[in-house]
């Protein structure tokens, strides 16, 4: 079973399907997405979806799966559970992701920012219940929430070919690495049995399939769902990258 550990692992911290990130951040057309695609998308860049005929095959798969396994699940799950009680589910596993926030805003040299994650942490586990509350954001500490998707790109790598996989988000070559990169700085898979981080993020997939719903029945409702999901994505990252990239703290 320990051979089987991580693998599962890995799996379970990318399954979010076709969610656009989006649904976490801010929605695609939110002020200031109206702006053209940063640079790594200019005309030098433009292909970045190379192998189209692969991605929109696995991203049907993908659509069936949420279609028929997780939403049903995730339905049934927020109709126990309220939203308020949601949010708290989603902020306490965000709570958990300390390391990753730290060790990225290091490598990006921004040691404030790395600060205050850790301040983030400190307060939100004690004064915000293990994270279900967010205080630290009530009292000024704003997340700076990075991954090593991001601290490649700011370190000039592009990022590579739009990627889809089958029971995986949306990604590419880049994010895709720095995803599996990410995966080693999660303190759950070293201190505790192997069932607790892989329980952890099966609960965190269905929560936020659940408090995201209109998210996804917007991105169905869309003409081309495969455009939209890939679109939402490719420039939420730029937005994400530009930002990390004008932070200088």
């Amino acid at each position: 079973m320990k051979n089987l550990r991580l693998p599962f692992l890995l799996l379970l911290l990318h399954l979010s399907l076709v969610q656009p990130a989006a649904s976490q951040e801010e929605p695609a057309g939110a002020a200031g997405g109206a702006t053209p695609v940063s640079d790594e998308l200019a005309t030098r860049d433009q292909h970045y979806d190379r192998i189209e005929w692969f991605n929109e095959r696995v991203f049907l798969f993908n659509s069936a799966f949420d279609r028929f396994v997780l939403k049903p699940v995730a339905l049934t799950y927020g109709s126990v559970l309220p939203s308020p009680a949601q949010r708290g589910v989603r902020n306490a596993i965000n709570n958990l992701d300390v390391v990753r926030k730290v060790v990225n805003n290091t490598l990006q040299g921004k040691p404030l920012s790395a600060s205050r994650e850790i301040a983030r942490f400190v307060v939100n586990s004690t004064l915000g219940i293990a994270g279900i509350f967010d205080i630290a954001t009530k009292l000024g500490l704003e997340p700076s929430d990075q991954d090593m998707g991001i601290t490649l790109g700011v370190y000039g790598f592009s990022h590579g070919a739009y990627l889809v996989l089958p029971l995986l988000p949306p990604t590419t070559i880049r994010d895709g690495l720095g995803m599996a990169a990410d995966a080693f700085m999660s303190p759950l898979q070293y201190f505790t049995p192997y069932y607790v981080p892989l329980s952890v993020r099966a609960t965190d997939i269905v929560n936020n399939r659940a408090l995201d719903n209109n998210v996804y029945e917007e991105l169905e409702r869309s003409i081309d769902p495969y455009s939209a999901a890939r679109n939402a994505y490719m420039q939420l990252r730029q937005r994400k990258l530009r930002t990390a990239r004008e932070s200088k703290y």
